[in-house]
């Protein structure tokens, strides 16, 4: 079992066993709210005592060394020092990366698909360590970084949890052995369906053509 928490504003991270930083469209805004927050002490506290980090897009970037906005994307234009606990450094650059992804995670080679959009680009010694590699449009490259401990991990794809042997190979890394593949995609689509075949029950057709005065149709996938 899973105990998945949002942590919000004021609130202290409770004891985990991993901790995710997601997207952000103001990095450097936001790392400095992160550490406003006193957050930076939390992760470097969990980080000690064995927890593991991950970093999606703009939360990969916030734990690298530096992150760049030379011509102010997505702010004032300057630099800011990241976590450091990802040998990466990120440059903000004028082209978005957006596209469709799929590959491999370098966890047990598990499959993933997600997709890209950012703006940053990020190089350094941590790179040699990718989290994943990744295809699209005939190429491949890797993506993202694990730290050299292992236990803090970086990539841009989005939708890094959603394929069902990606999830599994990350809850093994946290610590959960054993995890049961969950395939979003067909939970997703029953819930659907769920919420569909409610609104079916529940709507009054005819009050609804009363008032509007136009037909309402609505139907239920099977």
């Amino acid at each position: 079992e899973v105990d998945f928490r949002w942590i919000g504003p004021g609130q202290t991270p409770p004891p985990a066993d991993l901790i995710v930083l997601p997207g952000s469209k103001a990095v450097r805004a936001d790392l400095d709210w992160l550490r406003a927050q006193g957050w930076d002490a939390v992760l470097a506290r969990h980080l000690r005592y064995g927890g593991k980090v991950i970093g999606l897009c703009g939360g990969y970037q916030m734990l690298g060394r530096q992150i760049h906005d030379p011509e102010g994307r997505e702010g004032a234009p300057g630099s800011s020092a990241g976590l450091g606990w990802l040998a990466v450094d990120t440059t903000l650059a004028a082209e978005k990366q957006l596209r469709n992804v799929r590959g491999q995670l370098t966890l047990g080679q598990a499959a993933l698909a997600g997709y890209e959009i950012h703006l940053g680009v990020s190089s350094g010694p941590g790179l040699e360590r990718p989290a994943a590699w990744l295809e699209a449009d005939g190429l491949r490259w890797a993506d993202g970084a694990r730290s050299a401990d292992d236990q803090v991990l970086g990539s841009y794809c989005h939708g890094l949890f959603d394929h069902p042997e990606a999830l599994a190979a990350l809850l093994d890394w946290a610590g959960m052995r054993g995890a049961t593949a969950v395939d979003f995609a067909a939970r997703r689509e029953a819930d659907l369906n769920r919420l569909a075949d409610a609104l079916v029950a529940a709507v009054d057709r005819e009050k609804w053509r009363a008032a509007l005065g136009w037909d309402l149709h609505v139907a239920a996938a099977d």
